[in-house]
């Protein structure tokens, strides 16, 4: 899968690189006529979709890429499958239907040939690559925007960071590891999102020299609370150990992924045996994680992290909210951990703030905090100005990452609140909103005109929850202070009474 980064397409040597795969997806669709449907009257035609179905069902239940055929032997459609046998049959129903694109693939197709994978994600790298030496013509746009994705690892870092990029000859870039380039943008976000959990590297830009004396004292993300990163911002894991994480997490995608276990349990045994019981354990922990790969994540499920799936009801995917947001923002970098801030009171008595943090659109109890406004009693602006200067006064010093994503509860005027507090502070933060109540308009720090989206859209769904998160957290705690107000009250009264009593 490791590719030299730039391919130049040699029917159209005169265009720049960033334009070729988008030149290679306009003549793919072109090139659609030259496969002319069948001739052949409806009984034929039901023989021919039967015949297919019946070699589709007796494919093997195992992962792996498919590539329908004429009856020229060209590749008409590449495609990749969980479940070949049950991927492929789907096809060939008499009911089924691929849309306007792809329907009428199925009066040319004659033949299909399948690749098994061991893996759905090696599936996902070997589907990418076809597609980007065959071009087949009724793949869909054979672009993600203007240029293809790639995968990074800048190995000559004391820290390597993994990133993906559209830009590999970014001078930034020069020496990393180039993979790919890969056919679909949010599949390969969410393989490596996966195996992050199991080699914890860091995704990050940030600059980490091993020795800098400000390490222990810099606060980590939530990644690493989570369990997805080691920290090496924080020190928290020596550069040897790290680069061992990424060169298992690279051995992954240039080997065979049983070749990488038994690897795995071979260093596990020789840790074991040498007593060095800590890493053993790492590499345990690993080994139980890549097996776990291809399980498919449940709403409901809280067997790896602390995620309140109740509050996640409003999506069946949570990460399609987070796309879907990124999009209507405008925003190029994946938004994995998002914060919300929120203010209660009633008629100015214990007026609090609350933050709570999403990751992966999903809610983070650990990351949730609640402040009790002490310089104001009834200025809603004033109180978020303090909260967001408490909040985020470590990420203004550097002391700690930015979330990639802010929503203040409110209007224009909560949000400029917002971003006075942040001028005030050295480093700015990536991107910050707010939602307005009723209308649930979204106002942005970059642009004075609301972004308004239809009801359903699922990117304002998300918002709506983070926000309503905040808000049910934010009340919670200002009617504990108000209990706890009113009993003092209370006792305070009782023990006036007793002393008058008890006064001669």
């Amino acid at each position: 899968m490791e590719q030299v980064p730039q391919e130049s397409n040699p029917d159209r040597p005169d265009l720049p690189f960033e334009l070729q795969a988008e030149e290679s997806s306009v003549e793919a669709s072109v090139r659609q006529k030259d496969f002319v449907p069948l001739v052949e009257d409806l009984e034929t035609r039901a023989r021919r979709l039967r015949g297919l179905s019946e070699k589709a069902r007796a494919l093997p239940e195992t992962s792996g890429v498919y590539l329908m055929k004429d009856a020229l032997g060209r590749v008409l459609y590449v495609g990749k499958a969980l479940r070949l046998c049950d991927r492929v049959s789907s096809y060939f129903v008499p009911s089924t239907d691929l849309g306007a694109r792809k329907q009428p693939m199925l009066d040319r197709v004659v033949d299909f040939d399948t690749v098994p994978c061991e893996s759905e994600w090696e599936a996902l790298f070997v589907e990418s690559r076809l597609v980007k030496d065959i071009h087949p013509p009724f793949n869909a746009a054979l672009k993600d925007d203007k240029t293809f994705p790639y995968l990074a690892v800048t190995t000559r870092e004391d820290f390597p960071t993994v990133m993906i990029t559209r830009h590999p000859a970014d001078p930034r870039l020069k020496g990393a590891r180039l993979f790919g380039p890969f056919v679909s943008g949010p599949s390969l976000r969410q393989a490596v999102q996966l195996l992050q959990r199991v080699f914890r590297f860091r995704t990050c830009d940030l600059t980490i020299e091993d020795g800098d004396p400000k390490l222990p004292r810099f606060r980590p993300c939530l990644l690493h609370a989570i369990g997805q990163c080691t920290a090496p911002c924080a020190a928290r894991i020596s550069k040897a150990a790290y680069r061992e994480d990424v060169d298992r997490f690279l051995r992954f995608f240039v080997s065979k992924r049983t070749t990488m276990l038994r690897e795995l349990e071979t260093e596990m045994h020789e840790a074991s045996k040498a007593l060095d019981f800590e890493r053993a354990a790492t590499l345990r922990d690993q080994l139980k994680a890549i097996a776990r790969l291809d399980e498919r994540e449940m709403r409901n499920d809280d067997s790896d992290f602390d995620w309140q799936p109740e509050v996640t009801q409003f999506v069946q995917d949570p990460m399609a909210g987070v796309r879907s947001l990124q999009r209507a923002l405008g925003i190029e970098s994946p938004i994995r951990c998002m914060e919300a801030i929120d203010i209660a009171h009633l008629q100015g008595g214990e007026t609090v703030g609350s933050k709570v943090a999403f990751m992966d659109g999903r809610p983070f109890k650990d990351g949730y905090r609640r402040f009790r406004v002490r310089s104001v009693s009834n200025d809603d602006y004033s109180a978020i100005r303090e909260v967001v200067s408490r909040r985020y006064r470590d990420a203004g010093d550097g002391q700690e990452l930015y979330p990639d994503l802010i929503l203040i509860d409110g209007g224009l005027g909560q949000l400029h609140a917002a971003m006075e507090a942040f001028r005030e502070l050295a480093v700015q933060p990536p991107f910050v909103i707010a939602l307005a109540k009723k209308e649930e308009l979204i106002y942005r720090m970059d642009a004075s005109e609301p972004i308004k989206l239809g009801r359903e859209h699922p990117g304002l769904k998300l918002c709506q929850a983070i926000r309503d998160e905040a808000h049910r957290f934010a009340q919670h705690y200002h009617h504990r202070l108000r209990e706890r107000a009113l009993m003092g009250d209370a006792a305070k009264t009782a023990r006036a009474k007793r002393k008058r009593k008890d006064a001669p």
